[in-house]
């Protein structure tokens, strides 16, 4: 055994050691879903700078989003309920004391003037510092407000002017250690902030030293954090210029930590209160649940039968990875502290089937190798080669999808960025598992004297019959691109006129809805409840039901007819009298702060992946991929137009997963073509005979990697329930049509883009048409020099 082999089975070894002690350890963080949680209402007031309404509430929301993002609770549900409420729903989060924890403090931070100390009066300035001064108006001047009295770090009661400055107004912060000890906090001022800062630290400086009127009071939800002097070297009427400042203060490196990242999340706008916690069960039953699992364990268990038929002992040790790989992703998940929703461990289970495609483009690579072996060929050898000859696709692919995720991750925020994460995790551990488990595992069997004698069973001595069925008829495709890229604009109009004639069908996380809470005189199980409001005709609600026996039911704008039928439809179903106990208009739970991010992030993703796939292949090919992807949304957004199905959150990470999967396709396709553009005899050949030959030689790779996705994206849309039927539909959907355009779309693309000038036609020849008597040659059969399948 080589050390080589001995160096990866250690890794793998260690690895995996290391995620059985993950699982064995670390209990999995479920969502809302599947698990529960908390439910927070909140409700905005007038703040000194702002009034509290709608605009300001789902300002305050996205500020609450982020701040939750930094905290690490993953999969929250921020929306907001009428003008001034907030509903905040955490997974996983049992208790109401953590709760408020993990939503932190209001973060309002204002800075002020120190006007002097104020007089020994203990009622008083008990009660003034627990008031906030809600009646200040946003443009009130200096003086037009009450002043206020709060107690200094160390007891002391000052007289504070109004705010002359808000949290808002500061752009960053960064918690450092300080000169002198402890810690203190660097802020970063925007806009208006620097010249408000140094107007109050210039009125400020007048005062003498020593006066309390020269100090500057720092204050976090109404209390004094800090009241440093203004230094003596700052001229009066001068101020501190620059735009920066230090807190500083008897901070311990946590407080100075959690102030700062308070602060870097956003200030809110206007205040906000507490004014209901709960728990809440899953907002899905226990059915759905049971019945999702199974179809992934049935799924799963037909890819791995699928994969071993195809490459019998070789396709048991892919199958060995894919379990292994499961293992090590949701370890990874386990890791970082990922919230695990059914949508979510959908996403999960299909990233198995996916993962099949790094080893998919190994194994047929190898069969390759091993028909062109000649007298001398063997498995072991032909193995080799198909490790190093799929590792450019396999890198280039699996690359490409990386800097869409990371991408994502860093520019998105809410459940885009969770996909990132989890999207990350997948591909580096499906790369590990394919190119280190996999080959631990199978080149010591290739190299036994039993399996060398009986190359059959290995899987890798034929090149099956996909492969023979297109080697026999040996079809032109590029010769017939006209044809091909007709029928996608014929296929993206028909897209485009399903939205335009029937719309979306936008899910209430877009548009909003309405939020009714119901209490009932007999207790209702979640399931009973959620079957009594499907019967009543709102299929796509989302129903929680609370420990004190309250049922709410949150979906899109539906009528009072409908909200009738829902009370009737629950008190048959046992819930006794059913009363209305609250009836609100909700706001979208995907804001527009969230949706603007995630486009954004989503092209600055594809711009990265275009200028990458230029880089590593040419411009004219990544040109191609991108549009092929852009093509494989719009049918599919237009199917779900033309049927009517919602497009909310789930499907989202439908389209992100089409996304990936469609570029993924490509690139696989092109490196093939970019292999044999470098071949030592492509000059003899046109460039759309050798595109030809390329995209046949991975259509097995295409056709045996999409099964492997089909399988468990069918049993899903069969027995997952209708919390998974939209998104497993998606990415049949998806799927099919990303697998079409690798091959009939995006290089039929190329070969036009590279007709123009510099482009490869011009280098290879330009596409020859030879005629006969009645009828007309294409390129591909008028040139025998192209090739054969091999």
């Amino acid at each position: 055994m080589s050390r080589a082999i001995v160096v990866r089975a250690v890794l793998a070894l260690v690895v995996l050691v290391v995620s059985g002690w993950l699982l064995a350890t670390r209990p999995p963080r479920l969502g809302l879903d599947l698990r529960g949680g908390t439910q927070i209402v909140l409700e905005t007031r007038d703040g000194e700078f702002a009034k509290a309404d709608a605009v300001t509430t789902d300002e305050a929301l996205e500020v609450l989003r982020r701040r939750v993002d930094e905290l690490g609770v993953a999969e929250p549900t921020l929306a907001r309920s009428g003008e001034r409420r907030i509903i905040v729903e955490l997974p996983g989060v049992t208790e109401p004391a953590e709760a408020v924890r993990v939503i932190g403090r209001t973060a309002q931070l204002t800075f002020r003037p120190v006007l002097g100390v104020a007089t020994p009066e203990p009622s008083a300035s008990s009660s003034a510092s627990r008031s906030a001064s809600p009646s200040a108006a946003p443009s009130a001047a200096p003086g037009g407000e009450a002043e206020t009295v709060l107690a200094s770090e160390d007891g002391e009661r000052l007289r504070l002017g109004p705010a002359a400055l808000s949290g808002q107004q500061v752009d960053g912060a960064t918690a450092t250690p300080g000169e002198f000890g402890g810690w203190q906090v660097n802020l970063d001022f925007r806009g208006t902030g620097g010249d408000a800062w140094r107007k109050l630290t210039a009125d400020a400086a007048c005062a003498p030293p020593g006066d309390p009127a020269r100090r500057v009071a720092i204050v976090l939800d109404q209390e004094i954090i800090s009241s440093p002097q203004v230094n003596e070297d700052v001229g009066c009427n001068v101020g501190i210029t620059g735009g920066r400042t230090q807190i500083t203060g008897t901070f311990t490196d946590t407080e100075a930590k959690d102030l700062a990242l308070l602060v870097r999340a956003g200030g809110l706008p206007v205040p906000v209160e507490v004014i209901e916690q709960r728990t809440v069960g899953p907002s899905l039953g226990q059915a759905a649940i049971e019945a999702s699992a199974l179809a992934a364990v049935l799924g799963t268990i037909a890819t791995i039968l699928f994969i071993i038929g195809v490459y019998r002992i070789v396709g048991g040790v892919a199958a060995v990875a894919l379990v292994c790989y499961g293992l090590i992703s949701y370890a990874a998940l386990l890791a970082i502290g990922a919230t695990l929703t059914l949508p979510g461990l959908a996403g999960f289970v299909l990233a198995i089937g996916m993962a099949l495609d790094a080893n998919v483009l190994i194994f047929e690579r190898a069969r390759e190798e091993y028909a062109a072996g000649g007298p001398r060929r063997s498995l072991r050898t032909a193995l080799r080669a198909g490790f190093t000859n799929a590792w450019s696709a396999i890198a280039d692919s699996n690359i490409t999808t990386l800097l869409a995720a990371g991408l994502l991750f860093f520019l998105a925020s809410g459940p885009v960025r969770g996909f990132g994460v989890t999207l990350s995790i997948g591909v580096l551990a499906s790369m590990f598992t394919a190119l280190v488990l996999t080959r631990v595992l199978a080149s010591p069997l290739v190299a036994t004297r039993w399996l060398t004698r009986r190359p059959n069973w290995s899987g890798l001595s034929g090149i099956g019959w996909v492969r023979r069925r297109l080697e026999a008829r040996n079809p032109d495709i590029m010769g017939r691109r006209r044809l091909l890229l007709s029928i996608s604009v014929v296929a993206s109009l028909l897209a485009i006129t399903g939205i335009g004639m029937r719309g979306l069908n936008l899910g209430v996380e877009f548009t909003g809805g309405r939020l009714v809470e119901y209490s009932a005189s007999a207790p209702l199980s979640a399931d009973e409840a959620r079957t009594a409001v499907t019967a009543a005709g709102l299929d796509r609600a989302v129903v929680n039901t609370s420990g004190t026996g309250n049922i709410s039911v949150r979906a899109g704008a539906f009528d009072e007819n409908t909200e009738t039928a829902v009370r009737s439809a629950l008190s048959e179903a046992g819930g006794g009298d059913i009363q209305r106990l609250r009836d609100e208009k909700i706001g979208p739970t995907l804001g527009e702060e969230l949706r603007r991010n995630a486009l954004i992030a989503l092209a600055v993703a594809l711009a990265v992946q275009l200028a990458y796939l230029a880089f590593r292949f040419r411009w004219q090919w990544g040109a191609a991929a991108v549009l092929a992807m852009f093509h494989d949304v719009l049918i599919l957004v237009g199917v779900f137009a033309w049927l009517g199905r919602p497009v909310d959150g789930v499907f989202l990470a439908a389209v992100l997963t089409v996304i990936g999967y469609s570029v993924n396709d490509s690139v696989v396709t092109f490196d093939r073509i970019r292999e044999l553009v470098r071949g030592k005899d492509s000059r003899r050949t046109s460039f759309a005979a050798l595109a030809n030959l390329g995209s046949l030689q991975t259509v097995p790779r295409t056709v045996n990697t999409g099964l492997g996705a089909i399988f468990i994206l069918t049993a899903l849309a069969v027995l997952g329930g209708d919390s998974l039927v939209d998104f497993a539909v998606a990415l049949l959907v998806g799927i099919i049509v990303g697998t079409y355009s690798s091959v009939f779309l995006a290089t039929p693309l190329a070969v036009v883009f590279e007709s123009g000038r510099g482009g490869l036609v011009a280098r290879h020849g330009r596409v020859p048409r030879a005629r006969e008597p009645g009828r007309e040659v294409s390129a591909g059969q008028a040139e025998d020099r192209a090739g054969h399948l091999t």
